[in-house]
């Protein structure tokens, strides 16, 4: 008679389990469908888990890529610096108020960027994996990757002329490292981010201004 099997130990509830969420999962979420229908964010990241912030991430910087000054920063601008404030709170799900939860982009929309990037897309999923979670998932890596969206956001929010593609495809890859969870990636996008925000701060002034005057009407 077999002894029975050791029981499998219970799973470390503080540290979920990876689900395979990433680009594969992205690209087959707006594959099929009528392309007129309007996808809302809230039903979107319901279901997801440890990708729901890069998923919202991806939707949020679609405007950034419309070839129209000063509209893709007006839209994709406070959407990041949302996502941004809420991971830096510490945050592991994103929060939708209603006005933005009942919104979203037609199928279509996301069918045809993914299209025009699906070549990339499919290349960096075959590089990208899981790794080096100490850069995404203790609290103060996902603070500071917040921290850096709200920064990136805001800098995507001001009129500097032709910047707009530049932030959305920084944004672009800081949303492939959540999808993803591919810390060696993230690890660049701080690099990324630290020097752009240095840049154009000490280039355009616009950064410390726009801040000051936030914090003034803050506090």
């Amino acid at each position: 008679m077999n002894s029975p099997a050791d029981p499998s130990p219970a799973p470390d509830q503080s540290r979920p389990e990876y689900q395979n969420e990433g680009i594969r999962t992205l690209l087959a979420m707006f594959d099929h469908g009528d392309p007129d229908e309007r996808l809302r964010l809230g039903q979107i990241l319901q279901g997801l888990q440890q990708s729901a912030f890069g998923v919202f991430l991806f939707i949020a910087i679609l405007p950034s890529f419309i070839p129209v000054p000063g509209l893709g920063g007006a839209v994709s601008g406070p959407l990041v610096i949302l996502i941004g404030v809420q991971m830096l709170c510490g945050m592991r799900r994103p929060w939708l108020p209603g006005f933005i939860a009942n919104r979203g982009p037609r199928r279509g929309t996301m069918h045809k960027f993914l299209g025009k990037i699906d070549g990339a897309l499919r290349r960096l999923d075959r590089m990208l994996k899981p790794r080096r979670a100490a850069f995404l998932v203790p609290l103060p890596a996902h603070a500071f990757t917040g921290l850096l969206l709200v920064l990136t956001g805001v800098l995507l929010s001001l009129p500097i002329p032709f910047t707009n593609y530049l932030f959305g495809f920084q944004l672009l890859l800081f949303s492939l490292a959540l999808l993803e969870r591919d810390g060696t990636l993230m690890l660049v996008n701080w690099i990324g981010a630290i020097a752009a925000v240095l840049f154009f701060s000490f280039s355009s002034g616009q950064l410390v201004h726009y801040l000051t005057e936030l914090f003034q009407r803050w506090f």
